[in-house]
């Protein structure tokens, strides 16, 4: 655990580092504002004046590797859940696998859905609003609902929401 923390944090000041130091190569206007709640690299990116060939190239292949990797790992993992579950003899135990990997899955999907969409989007098509809600998803919104999805699992949270709402 250790070994995976520290190569997660790592490789996360690594890709900082990356494009700090790719921007930093860049020339820019004066009075540019970014109209976005935290300054991500793509959004830097389309505001300088000088050519952004490099640096866009660097945000797809990074993106790409960065995202691609563990998502693989994520759908290989899923694989191996589902066929587990599949062999579970218990209708109710198949179930309640499936409803947990389905709430797992549909965060994961909306987390690389929206990263994905933020930074691999093609610059003819931004949208600074569309961004701005798509990038509060994946860094908001996802982490928000991982304690929702395992409270809602535990019973005594259900039985307290009962007592609050009926």
């Amino acid at each position: 655990c250790g070994l995976l923390l520290l190569t997660t944090w790592l490789l996360s000041v690594l890709y900082s580092l990356l494009h700090g130091l790719m921007v930093l190569r860049l020339s820019f206007c004066t009075d540019l504002e970014i109209p976005h709640f935290f300054c991500e690299p793509k959004q830097v990116i389309q505001l300088a004046c000088s050519d952004t060939f490099l640096n866009d190239l660097l945000i797809y292949i990074s993106s790409g590797f960065l995202g691609f990797i563990p998502l693989t790992g994520i759908l290989y993992s899923y694989t191996k859940i589902v066929s587990s579950i599949v062999r579970i003899p218990s209708r109710g135990g198949k179930y309640k696998a499936f409803s947990t990997c389905g709430s797992h899955l549909s965060v994961v999907a909306l987390y690389y859905g929206t990263v994905f969409g933020v930074y691999l989007s093609s610059a003819a098509t931004q949208n600074s609003r569309e961004n701005a809600i798509a990038s509060v998803m994946y860094t908001v919104v996802t982490p928000m609902l991982n304690p929702f999805i395992y409270s809602l699992r535990n019973k005594d949270i259900k039985q307290a929401l009962r007592k609050l709402f009926c």
